[in-house]
């Protein structure tokens, strides 16, 4: 019985952690609701921009090194996958900082 008794607490006490942890959510989640069609517009912009900003100066960089030193290799795609890259790092950055509220 008194084993039993034990258990039954333990349970409750971990019922009311994970109570406390969805109510603290949930207001959190109030609170920050407060932003509105705006803000993520300007997310979606700002996660486009952070990715086609550099995707298209190491592409023309790329274009100008194609032109003026011609050789076996397309710079223009090396430069335009490695834009790409550090693009889409970039708004992975930005989007984590968002979602943990920096």
């Amino acid at each position: 019985m008194a084993k039993d008794r034990i258990k039954e607490g333990e349970h409750l006490e971990e019922f009311k952690k994970k109570i406390q942890v969805k109510e603290i959510r949930k207001v959190k989640g109030r609170q920050e609701k407060k932003r509105g069609i705006l803000y993520g517009l300007g997310m979606f912009g700002m996660v486009g921009w952070s990715v086609a900003i550099p995707t298209v100066i190491l592409a023309a960089i790329g274009l100008w090194i194609d032109r003026t030193w011609p050789g076996r290799f397309s710079w223009t795609l090396m430069l335009l996958t490695f834009g790409l890259a550090i693009g889409c790092l970039n708004a992975w950055y930005w989007v984590r900082r968002e979602s943990r509220g920096d």
